[in-house]
This record gives structure tokens, C-alpha cells and sequence, in this order.
């Protein structure tokens, strides 16, 4: 129900949702396709018929799963975790119901001993939804968005729209300069390159960027890896040292949805 994972800014992985389709360039080399064919490969019952392959590649097939079963995991954990929800999908996907949406948010709400981190590319029906008075703004919820380049800077607007008690950007895979970027009231940037046998560089300056807006702004600033196809042997050193900040802020009036 929930897998203990590398990813370096977080504990384990819950996945209530599994499947997805492209958004955006970002989602070219998707991880997360790779993973869910291996996972069918393995009998997984809840990855069959996610992906199919496609000039060499496997890609997404748009088939979506709400796994019901696996929403009360988190209240079989004693512990307080950091929970990544949904790394083999997108919470706000538009084929994920607003009821299955609400199951999510409600186990969440039961749980304030975890830590729970939402992260989408459809930033603007996580506005839409995130609004409704039927989801309350939770202390252990952040929620974030991925800007892979200067093309999809609005989601940054539509995230500080959002009612939240912590706003995220994740920059993987930064694929291009985004210099434009405002973070006024972003509280976190994880910053990461492309990883895998089709990995798209990440230019040093670029990373320096970001690192500089979030001295600006008070972001605080995570750098996550260089990325590569040997991902290990690139490492995460920035300037001959590590960047592995977090997030300070907690539920205050400024968690109310901003002007864009």
C-alpha cells in the first residue's frame, strides 16, 4: 500500500491513484511510466493496462485507477511519515472523481501525525477543487506544482491562488531557464535534473537561479540531483555542498488563497 523510496525530500510513496496521460513537455521521460510497466511486468494487478509501448518507449495509455483499498494505509502507520501522495499519478488529474479527491483529503484529515505532500501538474483544477469549502485547509498538507520551464509559469499563479497551509514548486526535470519565476509566498523549491536513458541536460546557471530567487523571496531551497543516466554518479552538490532545506511556515491567515 505504500513503498518506502529513495526520493530524497520525502519518507514513502502512497499511491491511491495509479495511471496518467502528457501534460506537458515535462512529462516526456516520465519516470513513472517506466515504473508502472515494470510493475505490470510483476503481475501488479492495480498497473495493468497502463502503459503501452511506443517508439521504444512505454507511454501512458490514459487508463486511470482509484484504488479504494489502499486509502486507509496511512492509518496503519504508527509513526509520523512524510507522505508523497500519488508518485505514479496526478491527484488532479481530470479523470480522478472530486468524491475520490474528497476520500483522499478526508484520510489526511485523520491522520495529522503524517506529513502529506500533493504535488500536480494540473495546478488549475487543484485551485478549482482546493477552493470548495468542503476542503478544509489541513496543517499537514502541502501543495505544490511542477514548473519544468518558462512555458507553464502560470501554474505557479494558480498555486498561490490555492488554499494551503505550505506551497511547493517542484523544478524537476528543469529543462530550461525560469528566471521569470515569482515565489512570492512559495515556501519550498525543489530543484532537480532529468534523470534516465533519455535524460534532457540541466544547465548549472539555471539551478543558480532559482537558488538566488529563493534568497530573495525566503523560499526555502532543495536541490535534488543533477540527473543523467547515472543519476548516482552526477550527485546533488551545488557549489561543493548540499541544499536540503524544508519548509518552516504553519497554518496562519496567510495560508488563505493569494491575488495572482
Amino acid at each position: 500500500m505504500a513503498q518506502l523510496t529513495p526520493i530524497e525530500w520525502t519518507d514513502v510513496t502512497w499511491n491511491p491513484v495509479a495511471g496518467c496521460t502528457v501534460a506537458t513537455s515535462g512529462c516526456t521521460n516520465c519516470y513513472a511510466m517506466r515504473m508502472a510497466a515494470r510493475l505490470e511486468s510483476m503481475g501488479m494487478p492495480k498497473y495493468q493496462g497502463l502503459t503501452r509501448k511506443s517508439g521504444g518507449r512505454y507511454v501512458w495509455t490514459g487508463k486511470i485507477v482509484q484504488d479504494e483499498r489502499s486509502l486507509s494505509a496511512p492509518l496503519t502507520w504508527r509513526a509520523p511519515r512524510t507522505v508523497f501522495v500519488n508518485s505514479m499519478s496526478d491527484l488532479f488529474h481530470p479523470a480522478v472523481e472530486e468524491d475520490f479527491i474528497f476520500e483522499v483529503w478526508s484520510v489526511m484529515k485523520r491522520t495529522p501525525r503524517h506529513t502529506y505532500q500533493v504535488l500536480t501538474k494540473r495546478s488549475e483544477r487543484m485551485r478549482e477543487v482546493l477552493s470548495q469549502t468542503r476542503f478544509p485547509v489541513l496543517p499537514n498538507v502541502w501543495v505544490g506544482t511542477s514548473v519544468e520551464n518558462d512555458a507553464v509559469l502560470g501554474r505557479i499563479g494558480d498555486l498561490r491562488a490555492t488554499p494551503a497551509a505550505v506551497r511547493f514548486i517542484s523544478f524537476e526535470p528543469l529543462i530550461s531557464s525560469v528566471i521569470k519565476s515569482d515565489l512570492y509566498q512559495i515556501d519550498w523549491a525543489i530543484v532537480g535534473g532529468e534523470s534516465g536513458p533519455r535524460a534532457r541536460p540541466m544547465r548549472e546557471e539555471w539551478v543558480v537561479e532559482i537558488e538566488e530567487m529563493c534568497r530573495e523571496s525566503g523560499t526555502a531551497f532543495f536541490f535534488k540531483q543533477w540527473g543523467g543516466r547515472n543519476k548516482k554518479a552526477a550527485g546533488r552538490l551545488l557549489n561543493g555542498r548540499t541544499y536540503d532545506e524544508m519548509p518552516t511556515r504553519t497554518f496562519s491567515a496567510s495560508s488563505a488563497p493569494l491575488s495572482v
